[in-house]
């Protein structure tokens, strides 16, 4: 399959063909029917197929619990990356693997010539570096490769408090944002990168600009007419701007009666009664941001390469916006990052050694990467379309194995493990696993091994995100300010998932997540949880095969929904 822009298929209709409705349904359902049933007339003997899997099949992009996720990650979930030609070898700018000469500055030289390049791959060869700086990648095009997680090690000597500076939390306290942003290894645009790193180091606190788009920066593209989520075609104003393959913001701005919160939320007399007002944090994540490629332009008529997250009404301002440079068609393979082993520092309080981060990235991915002795794992921030594929956070603990926040959307997390820690927990840490945060939505985790951490949301009213087919020793708590607001959004959905220690906390989300669905997971019990619901009522939340794991078919939601648009 082709994943050039003008050729890529959805099915088997081409951008350049009419993408209808009804076609698009009719595969789906085909496709579907013979996933759910192995092409007879019922499951596999031993298998058992949800009812849930069966409403989903008929309507995949507006089901009102299960999100459509078929599309999430890089180049729309493509299994194959681009394989971009070797234009630098660290060596060749100084880089030398005897474990003591610090090969940052050589690593950052020969990214910076592949970026000046145009692009292309920058080689390190097999062997231990150290590093005494971030390696950044800054440029699109630029992917930094390994010789393999088991021979490729950088080992870093500082954090990120040491490098860069200290600065508190966004809204103030002496909390640090290490704590939750940052990595040694750092793919995010130079702009933003030259602008976030010396207003840290001037102290200019607070600075706009972290997530990617300052409220100065936007400029509207068109008007948007009214549609309904789920959409793949949306009518504007003025087509002319836009053309195929260009990436926009799609921005929606709340109303004075929050009603687009509301809508996140799945609407009705629970979220109409929520104190929206007193969630200052949340407040200042809207408008909400998707950003998203054009697909196709036809008259007034523009098609997307993912369906509407949500209604477009005219009350939140519908626009398509320009997108802050973002950094795109940059990755990291195949090594391990090692950071000092330190003691890890109470909660909040971490130092900086932080793994990799995508910020302000599309259609970025990170393959075959371990990360060791870190405060924090792997992030996303303000990425949208970014793929992390055999990733790995081993040694001692990490405050944030994954997190996922500031406006992520549409990333897809997979064949992911997060080993047992090597070290007592020292007082005054939290444990989360894989966090997901302030409106990011239609994220997925998939094919997971946790064995610390929990289904973490730290607030900000996430929603329509999917974890399935993890096994996980649920060990960890949520986190996430009272000022920020909800746990979940609507169409959350946990799909076979195996908790290995029985605990019920963030896993069986039927009680606590608003149009939301757990199916296929293990009988578990209550146990020192601070998880309660938001909303008062019926929380339309669907609990199916509950005690059942495996047998469930489909088996990975993810898996079975990228076989519907095949």
């Amino acid at each position: 399959m082709s994943h050039r822009y003008g050729t890529h298929r959805y099915g088997t209709h081409r951008y350049g063909t009419r993408v209808t409705r009804r076609t698009l349904l009719t595969a789906a359902t085909a496709v579907a029917a013979a996933a759910m049933t192995g092409g007879t007339a019922k499951a596999a003997e031993g298998h058992e197929v949800p009812t849930l899997w069966r409403e989903f099949t008929r309507t995949p992009f507006t089901h009102p619990q299960i999100p459509y996720v078929g599309r999430a990650g890089c180049h729309r979930g493509a299994s194959r990356r681009p394989r971009r030609p070797v234009v630098a070898d660290v060596r060749d700018y100084g880089a030398v693997a005897d474990g003591t000469t610090d090969s940052a500055p050589a690593i950052n030289r020969a990214i910076a010539a592949a970026g000046q390049a145009g692009g292309g791959t920058v080689s390190i060869p097999p062997g231990t570096f150290v590093i005494d700086d971030v390696i950044h990648i800054g440029d699109s095009n630029v992917v930094l490769r390994g010789a393999g997680s088991g021979r490729t090690t950088l080992y870093a000597t500082k954090n990120l408090t040491e490098l860069i500076g200290v600065y508190g939390s966004r809204y103030g306290g002496d909390k640090s944002s290490w704590s939750w942003a940052g990595g040694l290894i750092w793919l995010a645009p130079r702009a933003r990168w030259d602008s976030l790193t010396a207003a840290i180091r001037a102290k200019a606190w607070p600075f706009e600009g972290w997530t990617g788009n300052k409220r100065d920066e936007w400029q509207t593209l068109t008007t948007v007419a009214p549609a309904r989520r789920g959409s793949w075609t949306i009518t504007v104003a003025d087509p002319s701007k836009l053309r195929p393959g260009t990436l926009v913001l799609l921005r929606l701005a709340d109303d004075p009666d929050h009603t687009l919160l509301e809508h996140m939320c799945g609407g009705g007399p629970g979220p109409e009664a929520y104190s929206w007002d007193d969630m200052t944090k949340l407040t200042s994540y809207v408008p909400y941001e998707w950003p998203v490629r054009i697909a196709h332009v036809r008259g007034r008529k523009v098609t997307l390469e993912r369906p509407l997250p949500l209604d477009v009404r005219p009350d939140w301002d519908p626009r398509l916006t320009t997108h802050a440079e973002e950094l795109t068609g940059s990755g990291v393979e195949g090594l391990t990052l090692e950071a000092m082993e330190t003691p890890q520092q109470p909660h909040l309080l971490d130092k900086g050694y932080n793994g990799v981060v995508l910020q302000c990235a599309y259609d970025c991915w990170v393959d075959d990467v371990t990360v060791r002795h870190v405060d924090n794992g792997f992030g996303l921030v303000a990425a949208s379309a970014c793929t992390l594929r055999r990733t790995r956070v081993s040694g001692r603990g990490a405050h944030h194995p994954y997190f996922c926040r500031e406006g992520s959307h549409d990333n897809l997390v997979e064949d992911f493990t997060i080993e047992q820690r090597t070290d007592p927990a020292p007082t005054g840490t939290q444990l989360h696993g894989i966090n997901v945060e302030g409106l990011s939505s239609y994220n997925v985790w998939s094919h997971g091994d946790m064995r610390m951490g929990t289904f973490d949301s730290h607030r900000g009213l996430p929603f329509a995100n999917v974890r399935t087919d993890i096994t996980v020793d649920n060990n960890g708590r949520h986190g996430g300010d009272a000022i920020a607001g909800p746990l979940f959004g609507a169409r959350f959905t946990h799909w076979n998932i195996r908790v290995t220690n029985g605990r019920a906390g963030l896993m069986k989300i039927d009680g606590l997540a608003p149009w939301s669905a757990t199916v296929g997971i293990n009988e578990v019990r209550e146990f020192d949880q601070i998880d309660v619901p938001d909303f008062t009522g019926d929380l339309h939340s669907r609990l199916e095969l509950y005690g059942t794991t495996d047998a469930v078919r489909p088996r990975n939601l993810y898996d079975a929904q990228r076989e519907l648009m095949r």
